[in-house]
């Protein structure tokens, strides 16, 4: 059976591609390249970056941190810290929308 990990929050669509632009290695890597290398269907990564999927499990939120060669806590928030952080009113609309 696999464990199940706690869902976490993307911090911003805009930084995932931005991090996407310039990875650790300086290089840029596609959705569909993401996605092949954290094994997900592409799509998911697109909802990720267009900002209409902001939750993910955790193991998966590890996955695209390290394939992208930043720390988990750079683009992920665990949801159940994310009642905690301020959000605007871009952030509220998208969250309700999840």
């Amino acid at each position: 059976m696999r464990p199940q990990y706690p869902k976490h929050r993307l911090v911003s669509s805009k930084l995932l591609k931005l991090l996407m632009k310039r990875t650790g290695t300086g290089h840029e890597v596609s959705i569909r390249d993401l996605a092949d290398i954290v094994g997900v269907p592409y799509q998911t990564i697109g909802h990720l970056t267009a900002g209409t999927r902001i939750n993910v499990d955790g193991d998966l939120a590890h996955r695209i941190a390290a394939a992208i060669g930043v720390d988990d806590a750079i683009l992920w928030i665990p949801v159940q810290r994310a009642g905690l952080v301020a959000l605007g009113p871009a952030d509220e609309e998208q969250a309700a929308a999840a």
